[in-house]
């Protein structure tokens, strides 16, 4: 059987790859933080269990069971069996994995800092997926909304950065402002 993963931060957005057999899915008992990655020196989107959370992604098949790009794309993450944690569409059930920072690579870097274009890619994907209800919901549902964020939307560094719609960066900046975020 073909296995699944699922996606909660930029893999929500389909732009940024081209996973067939995509989805909106639910994984439940876990929740997303922005953890810093010493293996990398970056700040990165991952989750972490939380038996009261509920959070909102994708899942996407993975042709062939060849994990070896999506394990790629994900470097510095670790690939978890999702069990059934996943609330999906499918039947029957496809082994579904899911990526996050392992806790002993969690820890001091020197650049400490959420990338806004990183972000900017995650929010467009969630506003496309679950609309302005589901990008409150990726707010509501992350931790480590203290951590500064660099703009860099004038010289993107994420490389799957997207162009975002005036509307699109309107609602991303709603909510950090909402959040108290604090933009350098």
């Amino acid at each position: 059987m073909t296995p699944y993963f699922f996606g909660y931060g930029s893999l929500v957005n389909r732009s940024t790859h081209d996973y067939p057999d995509a989805h909106a899915a639910q994984l439940v008992g876990w929740r997303r933080a922005w953890v810093r990655s010493e293996a990398f020196d970056r700040v990165f989107l991952s989750v972490i269990p939380d038996p009261d959370t509920t959070i909102s992604g994708l899942i996407a098949a993975v042709p062939g069971a060849d994990w070896a790009a999506l394990d790629a794309r994900e470097t510095g993450y670790a690939r978890l069996h999702s069990g059934d944690a996943v609330v999906h569409p499918l039947a029957p059930a496809p082994p579904i994995a899911h990526y996050a920072v392992p806790v002993q690579q969690q820890g001091t870097t020197t650049r400490d800092t959420i990338i806004l274009s990183y972000l900017d890619v995650v929010v467009q994907g969630f506003l496309r997926e679950f609309g302005t209800e589901g990008v409150t919901h990726f707010f509501d549902t992350t931790d480590g909304w203290d951590t500064p964020i660099l703009n860099d939307r004038s010289a993107p560094q994420y490389p799957r950065h997207q162009m975002l719609s005036s509307e699109e960066t309107e609602l991303v900046d709603h909510h950090l402002k909402r959040l108290s975020a604090r933009l350098e």
